[in-house]
């Protein structure tokens, strides 16, 4: 009797259906708000009279900290090496640890094991935070060093500023920079015209010789129309290269630089900029099982904070004002927005080195 029954156990879970398994990540998004705080995020909603923008798309969200090795107070070097190599590092350096090792990100990494990689930034690509994602230098200001770096690469796509550092190495080796990255197989873009007419390969668009210009006076939409066009590129060569899928580094880099000038209608612009792009990447996800996207910053700057106008919560509206608790960058919590798939699998309050080292694992790229 006991072995009928057995067998009829048997019969029964052979006739269940398969439970379905989690797609797995093979595209991941990571998208950087730069000094965005959760209040920035909050101005947003506010401003926008609480209609629903891209944060509010979000699966899942958890928190990070952000201070570095030698200070409790980040700057963007050292939180955007954490955010790229899974390690602390002191203010100023970019992609070493304290004791002078190099580390590498998970772009580095990525394309070592066969995905392709791209990098969009509205300040120069050589700035602190996209710099971290190929750099090892300690001093973020030694802009030669991370032009040859970059070079070093092989980033399939960098779209922003900052051809007149690359100008400035090949110039004193008497060297055409443009020459050099063609030679390395890029096509060289200078307008948004020749960008926009790429769909695959490797694509090197930097239309300023530093940073980008303020949102006022860059190419309208740049941020979103840039991520676009580096997701078309990426998915464009995974099929045509047989590539794994892909990294894309993108970051909403003048959030920071309006929360230092205290400018709350700059960084209102700045954010509605960034949630056009983010609202890109998540639309990317939803046509393409296998995306994560990641929204988080390296850390709050201008210590933003939303009080009452008023004291009197009897009244039918109290009012609201935006202060300013400093000029410069916050040791505060940052929010962490999770998409797509495998966005369950980040959760609670980690540091900001552990965010890089779970999506290293979960890419399968952490050795």
């Amino acid at each position: 009797m006991k072995k009928l029954f057995l067998l009829l156990a048997i019969a029964c879970l052979a006739t269940q259906p398969s439970e379905a398994k989690t797609p797995k990540v093979k595209n991941i998004i990571y998208m950087i708000g730069d000094g965005m705080g959760l209040t920035h995020v909050s101005m947003l909603e506010l401003e926008n009279k609480y209609a629903p923008t891209s944060f509010d798309r979000a699966d899942n969200i958890a928190l990070t900290r952000t201070y570095s090795a030698n200070n409790r107070v980040t700057d963007s070097a050292a939180s955007g090496t954490a955010l790229a190599t899974g390690y602390k590092t002191n203010n100023g350096w970019l992609g070493m640890t304290p004791d002078g090792t190099v580390v590498e990100s998970i772009i580095a990494k990525a394309e070592k094991q066969n995905f392709a990689t791209g990098l969009v930034a509205t300040y120069a690509i050589q700035h602190a935070t996209p710099a971290a994602f190929y750099a090892h230098v300690k001093s973020r200001g030694d802009y030669a060093n991370i032009t040859r770096h970059f070079m070093e690469s092989n980033i399939d796509i960098a779209l922003g500023g900052g051809y007149q550092h690359f100008d400035d190495v090949f110039k004193k080796e008497g060297k055409n920079y443009v020459e050099e990255l063609t030679n390395k197989g890029y096509k060289v873009c200078k307008t948004w015209d020749e960008i926009s007419q790429q769909t695959s390969g490797q694509v090197f668009g930097l239309l300023h010789g530093d940073n980008m210009p303020a949102i006022e006076k860059r190419q309208p939409n740049f941020l979103a129309d840039a991520t676009a066009k580096a997701l078309e590129i990426l998915s464009n060569n995974v099929k045509s290269q047989k590539r794994k899928g892909f990294v894309l580094m993108v970051e909403g880099s003048q959030i920071d630089g309006r929360s230092h000038g205290c400018d709350v209608s700059g960084i209102l612009a700045e954010m509605r900029d960034f949630d056009k792009a983010v609202k890109v990447a998540m639309d990317y996800a939803d046509q393409n099982p296998g995306t994560l996207v990641v929204v988080v910053a390296d850390h709050e700057t201008g210590g933003l904070s939303i009080p009452s106008s008023k004291t009197d919560f009897t009244l039918p509206e109290s009012g609201i004002g935006y202060n300013f608790g400093t000029s410069s960058h916050t040791a505060a919590l940052i929010p962490v927005y999770l998409y797509g798939t495998g966005a369950e699998q980040i959760n609670g309050i980690m540091e900001n080195i552990e965010l890089s080292q779970k999506l290293q694992k979960i890419l399968g790229v952490e050795k």
